[in-house]
């Protein structure tokens, strides 16, 4: 199979081996303590350890086109945004 006309690079490897990585985690977490019971936070329905995954790659892919936009690149004060995102996400979501 001839995948050339793809854009493999290096970061387009790493962003879906940390999407592989942080599904696999949640998986192992989810082995190790099942259940996860769901909770409600500021957004006042009841969220589980995977809609608050979900919400924290959806929202890390809006800080990242809104840096593009306002600042251009390199990336990697969004990526300390989105990881501070991430955090108030699994913490108060």
């Amino acid at each position: 199979m001839d995948l050339s006309w793809m854009g493999w690079t290096t970061p387009t490897a790493i962003f879906f081996i940390v999407i592989a990585s942080l599904i696999a985690v949640m998986c192992a977490w989810e082995v190790v303590s099942p259940g996860g019971q769901p909770r409600k936070g500021i957004l006042r329905f009841e969220t589980t350890r995977g809609d608050r995954l979900f919400v924290t790659l959806l929202g890390s892919a809006f800080i990242n086109l809104a840096w593009l936009a306002v600042f251009g690149s390199p990336l990697w004060w969004a990526l300390v945004l989105c990881a501070f995102f991430a955090l108030l996400v699994f913490l108060f979501v």
